[in-house]
């Protein structure tokens, strides 16, 4: 089974921070940029926090919010959950299932060594499953039934 460091291994893409004095309308520059939902914010070199597409959502509507001025370190999510680099595909979509979670930080010896979506382990697990129905098919096919022949002595 493929765990969450097989799945980063897949991925080209690397995780994306940003400062905490980053305004929120740079921040949405760099998650256009590079196409992600999440950035998750770095302070002196630690991550600290992340602000999703979703978190947009909601502090765009709040009364006094200006992208102009606002800074990701009074709207970013922290206290932060990560999942071991040796996590399954199924403990890692317990997690977000669980969680209620879209991105996961993915640690190995106490550092997070990427960031994978809830949309890499579905798009994984279903690649798996996949490859073992495709080997599974191979092994029991309606040609192994007709060359099998009962050995009468």
């Amino acid at each position: 089974m493929k765990t969450a460091v097989d799945i980063l291994t897949c991925r080209i893409s690397e995780l994306i921070t940003a400062k905490p004095e980053t305004t929120i309308k740079e921040a949405l520059r760099l998650m256009v940029k590079h196409n992600i939902g999440a950035l998750f914010i770095e302070d002196d070199g630690e991550v600290i926090g992340v602000w999703t597409e979703r978190d947009n959502l909601r502090n765009s509507i709040l009364p006094n919010f200006d992208i102009q001025t606002a800074r990701l370190k009074d709207y970013m999510t922290t206290g932060l959950i990560a999942a071991p680099h040796t996590a399954g595909i199924y403990e890692l979509l317990d997690m977000y299932l669980g969680l209620r979670l879209r991105h996961l930080l993915i640690e190995k010896d106490g550092k997070y060594i990427g960031m994978v979506s809830s949309g890499d382990a579905v798009r994984a697990a279903l690649v798996e499953k996949t490859e073992e129905l495709e080997k599974l098919s191979s092994m029991v096919n309606w040609e192994y039934y007709e060359n099998w022949r009962w050995d009468k002595k």
